[in-house]
């Protein structure tokens, strides 16, 4: 389920506002293993992912899956990422995933150790899939894969998909400024990350970002507005599309200290005061990337990290299609559809397959959890959190 924790569990990005920029994060008593959580926390993103999966993968009760991706819109889309705990690909949350991680790269790379070229990996993985979206039909931007509505009724794992892989796109006709923005965003963002590493790449992720921006700049318009019920109410636009050009214009402007892009967001007078940063809503994170870890990792009334894998109590029946299903090594047949909901989704216990890394929705305004895979605006983890989060954890590692 995707239906929009939203606002809901981007609790994690709007606890105590922490500057992210200048490494003024607090840290309090009962210190966990930062380093331990930083290689988690990246961890995480190999259990989200789609398409064929490398030698190298980790979490082996993954397998391939999503191959014929894009095949109705006779393009290759395979790879990117599953935002949460289904099996759809929504570019707009993967993009903004991929902003947020490839900020955490540049400001904190240096201190990530080892865990930089995983890091690296985790972005190329989602930038190889947004530059198909940008560059396989001209005039379009593809911004999904799957049939979310179809999707929602299923409990089933990622390689047993039998839904239709619908693919969704905007264009001039039917634009989506937030989705072209925060992709183009996302895209610039990387080529700095892979300036050294990989200049050949990181000036196609240059070009393409401009480009992207380009649409994004010249057909206004809100993605939701095109796409109605296939983003709708899994990812809206509900704070419309002057944040995403705003965010975009700034990283362009970063990535290429082109006046033009300064020009451009002097135009937009975007003077919002917010005290909300999320997938959707970027004015905030366009002036202050805010985020506080002390209490995530287990320093809270319930001595729970919310982070899977971490510390001797998390949760273990978290709302994951690929964790709460037994693997396709243990139980090659498929469930079906519907196959995994009573003996998997409703029963008590825990999930078959850890997804290390994960960090959960998060406990009610009581600090509260049950650990109910049911109840998902809580129990569910998803890349915009986990993506958020892997800078203050390199600086505190």
């Amino acid at each position: 389920m995707a239906l929009r924790r939203g606002f809901a569990s981007s609790l994690w990005l709007r606890l105590v506002w922490l500057c992210f920029l200048t490494g003024h994060i607090i840290v309090e008593a009962g210190s966990p293993n930062y380093r331990e959580a930083l290689s988690k926390s990246i961890l995480f993103f190999q259990g989200q992912r789609s398409g064929k999966l490398p030698r190298s993968q980790q979490i082996t009760w993954r397998s391939n899956s999503g191959l014929s991706d894009g095949l109705l819109a006779n393009v290759d889309l395979t790879g990117g990422y599953y935002d949460a705990g289904d099996n759809v690909k929504f570019n707009f949350p993967m993009a903004f995933s991929t902003t947020m991680l490839s900020w955490a790269t540049l400001e904190y790379g240096g201190k990530m150790g080892s865990e930089l070229g995983n890091a690296r990996a985790a972005i190329r993985w989602a930038t190889d899939y947004l530059l198909k979206c940008a560059t396989k039909t001209p005039g379009k931007l593809y911004v999904g894969v799957g049939d979310p509505n179809m999707d929602h009724k299923c409990w089933e794992r990622p390689e047993d998909m039998d839904t239709a892989r619908s693919v969704y796109s905007v264009s001039p006709s039917n634009p989506g400024s937030d989705v072209a923005g925060e992709t183009a965003a996302a895209l610039a963002a990387a080529s700095m990350v892979f300036r050294k590493a990989d200049p050949k790449y990181s000036r196609l992720l240059l070009r393409t970002a401009k480009n992207v921006m380009q649409f994004a700049m010249q057909y206004r318009g809100a993605y939701s507005d095109s796409l109605g019920s296939a983003v709708c109410p899994f990812y809206c636009s509900y704070s419309g599309y002057k944040d995403e050009l705003l965010w975009g214009g700034a990283w362009l402007l970063r990535a290429t200290n082109d006046a033009l892009y300064l020009n451009f967001i002097k135009s937009l007078g975007a003077n919002d005061a917010t005290d909300i940063f999320s997938w959707d809503n970027k004015y905030a994170g366009a002036r202050v990337l805010l985020s506080r870890v002390d209490y995530i990792l287990g320093v809270n009334p319930l001595q729970m990290s919310y982070m899977v894998g971490f510390g001797a109590n998390y949760p273990k029946r978290i709302h994951h299609r690929g964790s709460s299903l037994p693997s396709l090594t243990t139980h090659p047949q498929s469930f079906g559809c519907d196959g995994g909901f009573q003996s998997f989704f409703y029963t008590a216990n825990p999930n078959p397959n850890v997804l290390t890394g994960a960090i959960v929705g998060g406990p009610n305004q009581s600090d509260g959890y049950s650990d109910d895979r049911t109840d998902y605006s809580h129990s569910e983890p998803a890349t915009y959190i986990n993506a958020a989060i892997v800078g203050p954890l390199a600086y505190l590692a």
